[in-house]
């Protein structure tokens, strides 16, 4: 007790310290990382277009053909039909061997009729008449020299784009013309020269297209640097592709 006996208040002690705050939620598991995605596949390539069908000949222009060629004087030999696969053939083959009546093909040559029928014709009324008019002094024409006719491939060769009319019979390239007096070939070539065989090269060159749906002259690129090409394809209104040399 206090002075005069008043009872002494009790000391209180310091208040209680806060009660702590509850921890936080723990976060909820974690998902799994989902996995990559798998790239999708490639989808296939297209299958490449079917090659054309060998062109079967009309039976009456075929016999019109033969006829024709006949009465021009080639020598021929009606062979099976070739079907080499991919589009690559003749319905009616024929094995050349004179063009013209004393005018031979050599080597020999595998052609559609009209193919032959249009070199016969061509070489009749206009490449005969040039070199007998150009050169005389070499005598009369008597062979052709041919590098390529019916051969299963691609255009120039390549390994892809479109096929090429020489695996349809349909064309023929020509390295040069031989002739009675003189051993070497007279190869077909450039020749710009004011003289008379230049003008005979010229004459062969613009004249082919005359008989020819396509002409590449020797020297018009560098796959036909070495000879002329001629063949038959067909193209809308009858158009004409008839390159000069470079």
């Amino acid at each position: 007790m206090g002075a005069a006996g008043r009872p002494v208040p009790a000391r209180r002690g310091p208040p209680p310290a806060p009660a702590a705050p509850p921890p936080p939620p723990a976060p909820p598991p974690a998902s799994p990382a989902p996995a990559p995605s798998a790239e999708p596949a490639p989808a296939p390539a297209p299958a490449p277009p079917p090659p054309p069908p060998i062109m079967t000949e009309d039976p009456q222009a075929y016999n019109q053909c033969l006829t024709d060629l006949k009465a021009a004087g080639a020598q021929f030999t009606e062979r099976p039909r070739i079907d080499d696969g991919d589009g690559c053939g003749i319905d009616k083959p024929l094995e050349v061997t004179e063009i013209l009546p004393g005018v031979s093909l050599k080597p020999k040559a595998t052609l559609r009729c009209a193919a032959a029928l249009e070199l016969s014709e061509w070489m009749r009324t206009l490449v005969i008449p040039a070199a007998d008019q150009a050169l005389p002094d070499k005598g009369r024409l008597t062979a052709v020299d041919q590098a390529s006719s019916y051969i299963c491939r691609n255009r120039n060769s390549r390994s892809d784009g479109k096929m090429s009319e020489h695996a349809k019979g349909n064309a023929l390239d020509i390295a040069g013309f031989e002739f009675e007096k003189g051993d070497v070939p007279m190869k077909i070539v450039p020749d710009s020269e004011p003289t008379l065989p230049g003008a005979f090269q010229r004459t062969i060159n613009s004249s082919a297209c005359l008989y020819f749906t396509t002409v590449l002259a020797p020297g018009a690129d560098e796959t036909h640097k070495d000879h002329m090409h001629l063949d038959l394809i067909k193209r809308r209104n009858d158009y004409r592709v008839c390159q000069e040399p470079n």
